[in-house]
């Protein structure tokens, strides 16, 4: 084994401990990306068992038996029964929690019946411990006929003997066990008699698997008649085979637990986990303190994310100064400046809530309070289409929906999941807060309601639960069109609570930033080139004769220098070919109370919903460094159409509000739905129905109050 890597796949229900084995096994040494044809999370990494022998851990999704029912839980089950053609594990580490033996022990009886080389990993003895539950590992040892280690990943205790036992598993050490853990033949005896004389290397157990899934298997077409046909020759009945079969085990794993474990008396007083839940899943105050914790996420995102964002965008501004500096003034440094750096900043200005967020989130996960909100949330969610494990993702929308649509593959069922998907982008994420805020100030008075209530607070509250509601009622409608025959199933086990694990947290975060960087980013930077050509560029010779004519212009005595660059950037944007579609989607958006510059701001925004305060700062003749500044609200105010009517009142700027809600105004939103879709379908229908809810409620609004 010292000449070749080992394959080493890591299984176990959910909550097992699975991930922190392998967190801890791996490291840093990690990578993530999706099993072949799938969007569920492939997590790999490399570790060294011993000082000759190197392996690769895959870290499969939880299952609770080889009876799979979900798309993850179909990844681990044809890896286990070697129908994956892209990965083959040489050694299976079963990971068990000891603190609820009886259950786990199921899946680990169906994988030692496959007879592979597999381990036992017993995890959180320390929990069953404190229950008072005992474990005699020899003895479990002897009884399962395959090696347990106890492992404590949180404390790295267990670790050495864990990669003992996969050593010695992998030299062959250990052999498989002779005898079944129940007597699969006699499930189907004849059928698997005849499966097993084609597939001589098959266990017993493994041709009761043939039998009942062989049309997901890699067989050939004889193959596949040759099962059919064994099937109706011995009246094969997989659903009661299934049923006798878990019978048979749970009376088996009854008798092992009564050799080799020591629980309790079940009238034990409640532990501290069961006295917590009753607080925090309490029908009333378990919504508050909901409520309460998902408010401190979202402002937490807000709040810790601020400072490192702004040292990348003063980074990126230090690095175009110099850059603008030293360069010459010619096209290629307005790309490498505009187009490329631009574009990097884009990407990586994300970055930090990104992480941020998806730290806090394996945080809650770890303590065990994840669970608990999707337990609270389900009934609201459900009664839309979606269910508990929604509530992450739409929440997380709030900061920005490019992470928030990343944290949605924890959905199971597909339909839900792409639901979610599809209706997180209305929630308010952080870049429309410098829209609303300009537009609230422009068209709503500083005034207060009972004298404490600010009308533009109220305003900027509203604006973001109309997001929310609409998402709600979206997913109830997309409901019923979206048809995926897959039955949801919120089944779901509330962990006990445990203190955070950092290097867990740690990990996750990078993983999910790098993800983002080289995947997502490399569409938004193509976008963000795209759009600098967009406002760079006009037909004919347009362009180079407004630079000509201000060249002149600022060539003359006593020409305001500063004030002539801004109107050059007004004039030129105005003839590029974006201020042209601009223009020609005027007489679309005029219904909506817009002009051509404010098409312009909807169009470059496309990259980025912020955009357009700095596409308004130069529309209207003001430097970037002053787009906060009072001198670029009293020149929107001050704007006029030529029939005199101001451009931005109150209809006006409560429909642009609207249409920020509701619009689909991100790519990098679409890129990302793009990735975790695998198709430009559903970006599609996404932009078309967003937009359409935007212009349609966007009319409605100015029509009332102009």
């Amino acid at each position: 084994m010292s000449n070749k890597k080992l394959h080493i796949a890591l299984v176990g229900n959910p909550n097992s401990g699975k991930s922190s084995i392998f967190n801890c096994l791996t490291g840093l040494n990690q990578q993530v990306g999706n099993f072949p044809g799938v969007t569920v999370d492939k997590k790999s990494g490399t570790t060294a068992i011993s000082p000759t022998l190197q392996a690769e851990i895959i870290d499969l999704p939880g299952s609770y038996s080889l009876y799979p029912k979900r798309l993850d839980e179909w990844v681990t089950y044809k890896v286990l029964l070697n129908q994956d053609a892209d990965i083959r594990a040489d050694v299976i580490v079963a990971v068990a929690d000891a603190n609820n033996l009886k259950r786990n022990l199921l899946f680990c009886s169906q994988i030692i019946d496959l007879k592979q080389p597999v381990v036992i990993a017993l995890t959180m003895m320390d929990l069953a411990a404190k229950k008072g539950i005992k474990i005699d590992i020899p003895a479990l040892e002897r009884e399962l006929g395959v090696p347990v280690v106890a492992v404590n990943p949180r404390k790295n205790k267990g670790i050495i003997q864990l990669k003992k036992a996969i050593e010695y598993t992998a030299q062959n050490a250990y052999s498989v066990p002779l005898r079944d853990f129940i007597d699969n033949k006699a499930l189907a005896t004849d059928a698997i008699e005849e499966v097993k004389g084609r597939f001589s290397q098959l266990s017993d157990y493994t041709a009761i698997h043939y039998l009942i899934n062989h049309e997901s298997f890699l067989l050939s077409t004889s193959d596949q008649q040759f099962i059919e046909q064994t099937e109706e020759k011995y009246n094969f009945n997989p659903t009661k085979t299934q049923a006798e079969e878990i019978l048979q085990r749970y009376s088996r794993i009854r008798q092992i637990m009564q050799q080799a474990v020591s629980e309790p008396d079940p009238l034990q007083k409640k532990l501290f986990t069961e006295r917590l839940d009753n607080l925090l899943l309490h029908r009333v105050w378990g919504y508050v303190i909901l409520l309460g914790v998902l408010f401190m996420l979202f402002q937490s995102v807000f709040w810790l994310a601020q400072f490192p964002m702004d040292w990348i965008e003063m980074f990126f501004a230090f690095i175009s100064g110099q850059l603008s500096n030293i360069l010459p003034d010619n096209r290629w440094t307005d790309l490498l400046i505009n187009g490329v750096v631009a574009g990097l900043s884009g990407i990586l200005v994300f970055v930090p809530q990104i992480m941020i967020l998806f730290g806090l989130i394996t945080l809650l996960e770890d303590t065990g309070y994840m669970a608990r909100i999707s337990f609270l949330s389900d009934r609201l969610m459900r009664n839309v289409g979606l269910n508990g494990k929604s509530v992450m993702p739409m929440i997380s929308g709030f900061a920005c929906a490019v992470p928030a649509i990343m944290s949605a593959r924890n959905i199971e069922n597909r339909k839900e999941r792409l639901l979610t998907i599809l209706i997180t982008p209305l929630m308010s994420c952080s870049a429309r807060l410098p829209v609303y805020t300009i537009l609230i100030s422009l068209v709503i008075p500083k005034t207060y309601l009972l004298g404490f209530l600010g009308v533009q607070g109220l305003v900027m509250m509203g604006l973001y639960l109309l997001g929310l509601v609409m998402a709600l009622i979206v997913s109830y409608v997309a409901k019923l069109f979206i048809h995926i025959n897959e039955k949801s199933f919120f089944i779901l086990e509330l962990p006990s609570y445990r203190s955070p694990r950092w290097n867990n947290i740690f990990p996750t975060m990078i993983n999910k930033a790098r993800i983002f960087i080289f995947d997502a980013g490399k569409v938004i930077m193509v976008i963000s080139l795209i759009l600098w050509g967009l406002s760079s560029f006009g037909p004919g010779n347009k362009i180079q004769t407004i630079s000509a004519k201000y060249e002149q212009l600022k060539a003359a005595p006593g020409a305001d220098t500063a004030y002539l660059d801004n109107a050059y950037r007004t004039e030129k944007l105005e003839n590029s070919y974006a201020g042209i579609m601009g223009k020609s989607i005027e007489p679309i958006i005029e219904p909506l109370g817009y002009d051509w510059k404010i098409g312009i701001a909807l169009i470059t925004s496309f990259a980025a919903r912020e955009v357009f305060v700095g596409t308004m700062a130069t529309l209207y003749s003001v430097g970037a460094e002053d787009e906060n500044s009072l001198l670029l609200k009293d020149k929107m105010k001050a704007a006029v159409r030529p029939d005199g009517t101001p451009v931005f009142n109150l209809a006006s700027g409560l429909s642009l509000m609207i249409f920020y809600v509701f619009a689909m105004q991100c790519m990098s939103t679409l890129a990302v739905v793009r990735r975790e879709t695998k198709s430009w379908k559903w970006p599609a229908i996404q932009l078309l129905y967003m937009t359409a809810l935007a212009y349609l409620m966007s009319w409605v609004v100015y029509q009332l109050f102009k």
